[in-house]
């Protein structure tokens, strides 16, 4: 019973989507309940899985009993339990900002189309066999396509287009890589590829190498890496602020796609390829963090700089690295979203001047966004007391054995203090400079306190992130050690009697 409860994370935002749709013309508090519902319901299931994950080693579950490789399966471990959570956590807040605020009064569909996101980020976090990670990758753009134009805008339509272009264009590379790969093993299970992929001759392992390739430049496309991240800084800083902070999450979900597929079937070669495009990315995005004259285009810079930041450490492929990387890819993805949230509040509770980063006149509020902007610059850049600078920190020790080590110090250290830098540019002009602005508009949605109640909890997730550091330093190590442990996941899921994969 416990195992049927891995497909509980997809069936919940499944059935709730669905229940949003009958609300949204009449009584949409109803729909704008059910979606924060179900939001809260993944936090309580993905605590559940975790202490699953945590008791027993990588746990699958076969749909409709067909048994791996021939039917779907979906695999519960550390990692997944990990993005299960993290996901939840930020959904919640999410889908409690953007009723609290209104925004999803702005079009008719927001909260099916942010559960069916969830679901599909669910899916990608669960599913074992590559061809349903295509599946759920097409789920979850299809939901964002809908979710970054709601609200409308002539500059969000544009932003749009070129989003689903550039998508539309890694979604073609997704399916040749598959169909190179599964000519290639003739399979596209992922711990039925791992076996297969170690008994090749060596005469088809340039081919095997070349689809890893393609499939690792899809994944380094959705995490925005360098120079595939050009398309991210127009399309967050276009989208609602609260849509980003969702965002935030899919930058991650490239980055699990690697963390999934290299150790277990393509190998630490991988990071030869990534290492340099993450150190180029993170000097790319902290410079652009400094450049931008708006706040939405300061934090989808910040966004790009702090995931190349995560990546720098996974690209080592070493335990110790994944460990880091592993506790500070929580830290960024809740500071990033709660920088987009407090942006969305600056944005509502001044008077007239947006997102720019000018000189404002004395508001509601300021104190408090002062505060929640203070955290989440401490956050981005790595500064203590947060959690931040404890992920740095392990980063930064565990590239001491990198033959790249001067480079990655030499550029987390300068970009931090990049970041820094910037994000003091921004918080001084926007909260302790004095401007002019003209007098705030009779229609103006009036301020309200309760609505920042969703980003003092990403910082209070934060807090407890930066004071449970030990207990999760641990979980990220036994997580570390189980991604590298390749046949215990293969026996997890082909059965106690299917062979080992020995690279």
């Amino acid at each position: 019973m416990i195992d049927a409860l891995i497909a509980a994370p997809l069936l919940l935002p499944a059935f709730a989507g669905t229940a949003t749709l009958l609300f949204r013309r009449r009584r949409r508090w109803i729909g704008a309940a059910i979606s924060v519902g179900s939001a809260a319901g993944l936090v309580l299931l993905a605590m559940i899985l975790m202490g699953q994950a945590i008791a027993g080693g990588p746990t699958a579950y076969a749909l409709g009993n067909w048994p791996a490789p021939f039917g779907i399966v979906l695999v519960l471990d550390r990692l997944a339990a990990l993005m299960l959570l993290l996901t939840a956590v930020l959904g919640l807040a999410v889908a409690a900002h953007a009723t609290l605020t209104g925004l999803d009064r702005k079009g008719w569909h927001f909260h099916p189309l942010f559960q069916f996101q969830l679901l599909g980020i669910n899916g990608a976090f669960l599913t074992g066999d590559l061809f349903n990670l295509f599946v759920f990758f097409e789920v979850l753009l299809i939901a964002s396509y809908g979710l970054m134009l709601h609200g409308q805008g002539a500059q969000r339509l544009t932003a749009g287009v070129q989003y689903v272009i550039v998508n539309l264009i890694g979604s073609t590379l997704f399916l040749i890589a598959l169909g190179l790969l599964y000519g290639i093993t003739g399979t596209l299970n992922m711990a039925d590829m791992a076996v297969r992929a170690a008994a090749l001759p060596p005469g088809d392992m340039g081919l095997l190498r070349a689809g890893g390739l393609l499939l690792v430049t899809v994944f380094a496309l959705k995490a925005a890496l360098a120079p595939l991240h050009l398309w991210l800084p127009r399309t967050y800083g276009s989208t609602a602020p609260a849509v980003a902070a969702l965002f935030a999450i899919m930058t991650k979900v490239g980055a699990y796609a690697i963390i999934r597929t290299a150790p277990l079937i393509f190998g630490d070669w991988v990071g030869q390829l990534l290492l340099p495009a993450a150190l180029i990315a993170m000097l790319l995005g902290f410079v652009g963090l400094l450049a931008a004259r708006g706040l939405r285009d300061m934090a989808a810079f910040g966004l790009i700089g702090s995931t190349a930041t995560l990546l720098v450490a996974i690209a080592q492929f070493d335990q110790r690295a994944m460990t880091a990387a592993l506790f500070y890819l929580p830290h960024t993805t809740l500071a990033a979203a709660l920088l987009f949230l407090t942006i969305d509040l600056v944005i509502r509770w001044r008077p007239a001047e947006g997102d720019s980063i000018v000189p404002t006149s004395a508001f509601a509020g300021q104190g408090r966004l002062a505060l929640l902007f203070l955290a989440a610059a401490v956050a981005l850049a790595g500064l203590p007391p947060l959690s931040g600078f404890i992920g740095k920190l392990l980063i930064l020790q565990a590239s001491l054995t990198s033959p790249y080590v001067i480079g990655i110090w030499a550029l987390v250290l300068g970009t931090s203090l990049l970041a820094v830098v910037g994000m003091a540019r921004a918080g001084t002009t926007v909260f302790w400079k004095q401007g002019s602005c003209p007098p705030t508009s009779k229609n103006r949605t009036a301020f309200r306190a309760i609505e920042a109640l969703p980003a003092f909890f990403l910082l209070a997730m934060l807090g407890a992130l930066t004071v449970a550091a030990g207990p999760a330093t641990a979980y990220a190590d036994a997580t570390s050690r189980q991604l590298f442990d390749v046949p215990a996941y293969v026996r997890a899921v082909l059965g106690p009697d299917a062979p080992g994969a020995v690279r």
